[in-house]
């Protein structure tokens, strides 16, 4: 290994000392000193008086790249006391949950409350989990959070967690900082030099930066359409990369050992050194970082000529990183970790001394050499006083920070001009003063619940603020607090200053001002605060009022808020946005009690459950079943764990996963889209009376277009309602990015097929589509799902009638609401789907209202259980022709003849669109996984036979620079996931590890009810009875059997005494 001059490591000595004093003003304290509690607690008001003096930053992270120890060096050097600098990298003080603490993983989001000593700035410093399956809680941090302080494992590099803690930040507008772990690692394990340790530094900089400036640009998160302005973080600097070490918002870092530093520091060191020389710091700080070299000659820093790896005459120059930060540090490396007292003696005269280091002799002259070799980097580089620093300098307070914010936190509303125009001006002054976070004594108090987290009541302080003590007793006909958890509110004060006692009102994300009392009492309700704590890990201080810009956990709202809501002193304030989550649960289990008699237990506790996690989802399916919904299995595990030790504390029967499946159909072949034959007939429908026929057709929609409509259903939702303003931004318009986004999916899919299909027939079946865009009557399920209900193209079908018994009927119309509200209609358009101006009236009637619901309601039935196995259908497009038989056509305006039958024209629409489906070659689509797995090289070709047995597709592999593992990326099917862990477990001996998170839905190719019908199949399989079911029957009839729906299967009875009369020899 290369070695560099011991020029630059002992030039640092007296130049170092000066700023290290400036930490440290004496020099007879020892550094890591803890200061008592007492001095802590009085330096708090000022703080917290001032949002200025205030910092907000959540850590965010790839699982275990290193959040958790980061934050345990922070805490023992700002806390005050809570944690002891000995045990900081080690003791794992943000995760305070036994169940963290065992798997070692961050479960829970935590804050805690820090003092950043030079500047006496108060630092809320919230630590969030890295596994994927607990993302809702790094959305419930973000959301409180100002800046995000980024961890990246420098042995490991970008993660998949890394880009979706990246687009957490971005979609937030947090201002995001870097931070560069395990640097160590890059000299002990993977051996590097410092030549290769930088270029492999380099590239995952130029990573990150990239996956931000993708954020920024707009391609990686094109669905982003709540911040249509495009500014993702708390500076909108499109110039440059958005992580540079000259900008001092990356720190390279050593968590475990505590040791970590910023370039300016060196930048500084090396500044006093070449002063005589006319070196300046701005020149110094340029080049530390870059394709820069210092010319010793001429004392300048110059850059890098391009000869200098092809053996020119910059041969011998070497970025100033290279030769000035990591030569230094590798050196250290090297005789710290010789076994010999050498190695004690070389660091104790060319650190300790030269830089006026304070490090124990116990530690220094230990037998183990990384004992005294972490010590001194603790002294001499202290991770803590880096990082700090970097917050006060690089992230906004709260009074910069929410003036950008406040246009993703609470959008401007469009209101039309009413009668309640104060209304809407005393809410625009609310949200003038979240803004400017105000802390005046007549600013309204604005507060945001993120999530409802539960404790023991033994927890709770007995004494309040001034030593009074504390009632935590619950209201009457209650249990008692011993037996129950205790609700807080993890929340952060936008606006005014929050008072213990004080009234406040609890606004759901629904609630609207403009409606007045009587549509809002719904979504409103006046409670009383109990007490107001500041939180310190697992630790509660109460506190008297808490200012604007500040953390703090709530009592008193238990039974009022269930997962998030906004808090405000005033009923005119709109409420905050919702926030935003990576993925959505999806791995579902039935839980039922051991003993029938626990029931009321269990149903008590999955409320609780509900409630204490902001991610899962507790329903009762029409099979009375009580169901849990997770993200992923270890959010399952210890979901249930907690309902049986915490919430129930009953024994539960947990059944298998019931992974979700969705229906649609096999759709056309690239040769056939842009025909005009059409691929499959209408199915018709008639209802008891004859009065009432309906003829069904269904189509399969693009994929690009189905994934547009899936990502977009609740702003699709608030569209139709006619309450896209809440997503209104000052310069966006939602609705129109929607619409270009349905139509650009359509060209994306048309280009991918481009080579395929002869351009006449493509630019046919584009037509087809924005065709069908401009006919959408209602969405489905839910009124919001990725299936369209269209109308027949009346234009086209102008005299269309149908004949029954010899009576005419009617082609029914109606106004296509959803295209309407989707700007796909020209006023034309409008005018001809009302029946205003079209010449064949007589045949093209409007619809009744009775009649109109019934047909949305069959089919919103249908699109909700289709036929395979009553699963939501996907991507479909249900081409609906409705004609009605009268003998008076004067009657069809009576609605009051429609009410008796309009249940059989809601059954009529439903088995029509359902018969639909059987007749265009159904297929089931199934969820899938994105699965990234770690695993030595020895153990690839057990890992490789684990994913083949699981039915995964492999898309890519890499080793992982330096060492022997490999990273393999792999699409994983949900169904094949509950035994995944194991299997890999056991066919790997536990070296291979995998992270999953979902990625998408997928039609399974096979049909699930397929019997042989051509010659081929016929000869191959004969009649079919021979084989057995192939996967999609599998899955189906799997769902089927849970469902107690009809199974089609053949039981064979006393096969052992079925025997042959023949015997043939």
């Amino acid at each position: 290994m290369a070695r560099g001059p011991p020029t630059p490591l002992v030039s640092l000595t007296k130049s170092y000392r000066t700023c290290r004093l400036e930490s440290n003003p004496s020099p007879n304290r020892p550094r890591r000193r803890v200061s008592p509690r007492p001095n802590r607690r009085g330096a708090m008001p000022a703080a917290a008086g001032d949002p200025r003096l205030v910092r907000n930053t959540c850590i965010m992270a790839h699982v275990d790249h290193g959040k958790t120890s980061l934050a345990d060096h922070l805490v023992a050097s700002g806390g005050g006391g809570l944690l002891h600098p000995r045990l900081a990298g080690s003791a794992r003080f943000m995760d305070h949950l036994p169940e963290e603490q065992r798997r070692a993983i961050t479960m829970k989001s935590s804050s805690v409350a820090l003092r950043h000593a030079p500047t006496g700035a108060r630092v809320h410093l919230i630590d969030s989990p890295g596994h994927a399956d607990f993302c809702s809680e790094v959305s419930a941090a973000a959301r409180l959070s100002d800046s995000a302080l980024v961890v990246v494992d420098a042995a490991k590099g970008v993660h998949v967690q890394t880009h979706a803690v990246l687009r957490q930040a971005f979609v937030e507008r947090l201002r995001p900082c870097l931070v560069l772990n395990k640097l160590d690692r890059l000299v002990t394990d993977l051996r590097l030099s410092p030549e290769d340790a930088y270029a492999r530094l380099a590239r995952i900089l130029a990573d990150v930066n990239s996956a931000y400036s993708a954020l920024r640009s707009g391609s990686y998160f094109s669905s982003l359409l709540h911040d249509d302005d495009g500014g993702g973080g708390a500076d909108d600097e499109d110039e440059g990369d958005a992580f540079l070490p000259q900008k001092g918002n990356v720190v390279f870092a050593c968590a475990r050992d505590g040791w970590g530093f910023r370039i300016h520091r060196f930048a500084e060191l090396y500044a006093e050194k070449h002063q005589e020389q006319g070196v300046t710091h701005a020149a110094l700080l340029k080049g530390l970082w870059g394709q820069h070299y210092f010319d010793k000659k001429k004392r300048r820093v110059l850059p890098l000529r391009k000869d200098a790896a092809m053996g020119g005459p910059g041969a011998n120059e070497q970025p100033m990183f290279v030769e000035f930060v990591l030569r230094p540090l590798w050196r250290v490396y090297q005789r710290g970790l010789r076994a010999d007292a050498a190695a004690a003696k070389w660091l104790e005269d060319n650190i300790v001394s030269f830089f006026n280091l304070e490090v124990s002799p116990r530690e220094l002259h230990s037998k183990d050499p990384k004992v005294a070799l972490n010590a001194v980097l603790r002294a001499w580089l202290p991770l803590a006083d880096s990082v700090m620093t970097m917050l006060i300098e690089c992230t906004p307070d709260p009074v910069a920070a929410q003036a950008v914010r406040v246009a993703r936190l609470v959008p401007e509303r469009k209101v039309a001009a009413t009668d309640s125009g104060g209304v809407v001006a005393e809410a625009e002054q609310v949200r003038r003063c979240v803004a400017a976070c105000s802390t005046s004594a007549s600013a309204p108090v604005v507060v945001f619940v993120s999530k409802m987290f539960a404790v023991p009541h033994t927890v709770l302080p007995s004494k309040g603020p001034n030593g009074e003590p504390l009632n935590h007793s619950k209201g009457p006909g209650e249990p008692e607090p011993e037996e129950e958890e205790c609700f807080l509110a993890f929340a952060r004060v936008f606006s005014g200053v929050l008072r213990a006692g004080q009234k406040v009102f609890v606004l759901s994300p629904l609630y609207d001002p403009v409606k007045g009392d009587d549509a809002a009492g719904k979504h409103v309700q006046e409670v009383e605060l109990h007490c107001l704590y500041e939180m310190l890990g697992q630790d509660l201080t109460p506190v008297a009022n808490v200012a604007a810009g500040n953390v703090v956990a709530i009592q008193g709202l238990g039974q009022h808020v269930l997962k998030s809501a906004t808090l405000s002193s005033t009923k005119d304030c709109w409420p905050f946005s919702s926030m935003m989550f990576q993925v959505s649960p999806m791995l579902k289990v039935a839980v039922e009690p051991s003993n029938l008699t626990d029931l009321g237990a269990l149903v008590k506790g999955l409320n609780l459950l509900n409630q204490a996690d902001p991610f899962v989802e507790y329903t009762v399916s029409q099979r009375g079943e009580h169901v849990l919904a997770a993200a992923g299995k270890i959010h399952l595990e210890h979901c249930i764990k907690n309902l049986r030790e915490r919430f129930a504390k009953v024994q539960l029967v947990v059944s298998k996963p019931l992974v979700p499946f969705k229906e649609t159909i096999r759709g056309e072949d690239v040769g056939s889209i842009g025909s005009m034959k059409v691929p499959h007939g209408f199915v018709e429908r008639t209802t008891p009376n004859g009065r009432f026929t309906v003829r069904v057709q269904v189509l399969r929609l693009p994929n690009a277009l189905t994934k547009v409509l899936e990502e977009s259903e609740e702003l699709l939702g608030q569209i139709i309602e006619g309450k896209c303003s809440q997503f209104s931004q000052h310069d966006g318009n939602p609705t129109a990015t929607l619409r270009q986004r349905l139509i650009g999916a359509i060209d994306s899919e048309l280009e991918a097929i481009s080579e395929q299909v002869e351009k006449d027939k493509l630019e046919r079946y584009r037509k087809t589509l924005l065709g069908y865009l401009q006919r959408i009557v209602a969405l489905g399920p839910s009124h919001q799902g990725p299936n369209f209900l269209l109308l027949p193209d009346l234009r086209s079908s102008s005299g269309v009638t149908a004949s029954q018994n010899g009576r005419k009927g009617m082609l029914l119309s109606s106004r296509c609401h959803v295209s309407d509200r989707l700007g796909f209609l020209s006023e034309s358009d409008v005018e001809t789907n009302n029946g205003i101006d079209n010449g064949e009236s007589s045949t093209c009637s409007p619809y009744p209202e009775a009649l109109r619901k019934s047909i949305v309601s069959g089919f919103q039935f249908a699109t909700n259980a289709g036929p395979i196995c009553h699963e939501p259908m996907w991507g479909l497009a249900f081409m609906v022709e409705p004609y009605i038989f009268t003998d008076n056509s004067d009657a069809i305006t009576n609605s009051d003849q429609y009410n008796i039958f309009t249940g059989q024209v809601i059954t009529a629409v439903k088995e029509a669109c359902r018969a639909a489906v059987l007749q265009s070659k159904p297929r089931l689509v199934e969820p899938i996984y994105l699965c990234e797995l770690t695993t030595p090289s020895e153990q690839l070709r057990g890992m490789y036979a684990v994913l083949g047995d699981c039915r995964a597709r492999v898309l890519k592999e890499e080793m992982q620079e330096g060492t022997s593992l490999f990273t393999v990326h792999a699409h994983l099917p949900i169904a094949e996931s509950s035994e995944f862990s194991e299997k890999l477990r056991n066919g790997t001996s536990g070296s291979a590890s995998a992270l999953l998170a979902f990625s998408h839905w997928e039609t399974i190719t096979q049909d699930p009810f397929f019997i042989p019908k051509t010659q081929v199949e016929i000869e191959e399989l004969g009649d079919g009875s021979s084989i057995g079911p192939n996967l999609a029957k599998r899955l189906m009839n799997s769902v089927r059997r849970r469902k107690g729906l009809y199974v089609e299967e053949k039981v064979v009875e006393h096969g052992s005494k079925q025997r042959t009369l023949a015997k043939k020899v």
